[in-house]
């Protein structure tokens, strides 16, 4: 069975699980990116603001995504809770963002991601789009614990005697009566660990990193076909914006990104930069 406490109480204070996880994929994202910036000999002055636009896109992006695809009520029901923290339902109430989407975050990180590489650091954008995947990989993985912690995007109910059942007494109501259930979030954030630790030795171990967007590419594939297979074993998230042949909504979305990475791949053949010459003696 799991049941956890709601996060690490410190007197009056309570520090949600959930919203670790996003400080500490915030966290070690930012100390790898420091880590390649070194490694490329590129300037720390650019460094702060591609974390500020990662996290402007990563929240407001998962959250517009959210919403759009599975809670589009919310548009009418309760507008200002889609852009803030807040419930206006029976008065205003703080409750933090309960809904994002991995989707709306890779869309609104490739537009701002754009505009960080035309604008502020002047490179190529999938230079910075391959080492930008390699921390979203591990990033994703401590999301996809905060939401194990949660009890959220829980997965399908499987036999009691399976090694992967779980039992998640906080569950949402939507899914009626506690069952066995798979932990679809330690499934897809065990195959975000092996992502990242696949991209990351590809960085370091070979000249790939050369080959400008043949990293993200690979990135973009493996990411969500995992989220696509994981997706056969999860509960309806929502209403099912957009469904096609027996697919539900993450897969569908899930299947043009794979289309992406296939063709950034192959344009990547013809993208390579000459590493830097170390001139100093």
């Amino acid at each position: 069975m799991w049941d956890p406490s709601t996060g690490i109480h410190i007197g009056p204070i309570t520090i949600h699980y959930y919203s670790l996880m996003f400080i500490l994929a915030f966290g070690i994202g930012y100390f790898l990116m420091h880590k390649m910036f070194t490694i490329d000999r590129v300037n720390m002055k650019y460094l702060e603001p591609l974390f500020t636009w990662t996290l402007i896109g990563t929240i407001l992006g998962a959250r517009m995504g959210h919403v759009i695809f599975y809670q589009p009520e919310l548009f009418k029901e309760d507008f200002w809770s889609v852009f803030l923290p807040i419930s206006t339902k029976n008065g205003i109430k703080f409750t933090g963002f309960s809904g994002l989407a991995s989707h709306g975050a890779t869309l609104a990180l490739i537009l701002t991601t754009l505009y960080y590489s035309f604008k502020i650091i002047k490179k190529n954008p999938f230079w910075v789009y391959d080492r930008l995947g390699i921390v979203v990989a591990i990033g994703g993985a401590f999301v996809r614990f905060g939401n194990f912690f949660n009890s959220e995007i829980i997965g399908k109910q499987v036999d009691e005697n399976s090694p992967f059942a779980f039992l998640f007494p906080q569950q949402s109501s939507e899914y009626g009566i506690t069952v066995p259930r798979y932990p679809t979030q330690l499934f897809e954030a065990a195959g975000y660990i092996a992502l990242f630790i696949l991209l990351w030795v590809l960085y370091r171990k070979t000249d790939k990193k050369y080959q400008q967007g043949w990293l993200f590419g690979l990135f973009f594939i493996i990411l969500w076909a995992v989220r696509f297979f994981v997706e056969f074993l999860k509960e309806p998230q929502g209403d099912e914006f957009i469904s096609f042949a027996g697919l539900n909504t993450g897969q569908v979305l899930s299947i043009p990104f794979m289309i992406a990475g296939v063709a950034i791949m192959i344009y990547s053949k013809n993208n390579r930069i000459e590493p830097e010459v170390d001139k100093t003696f």
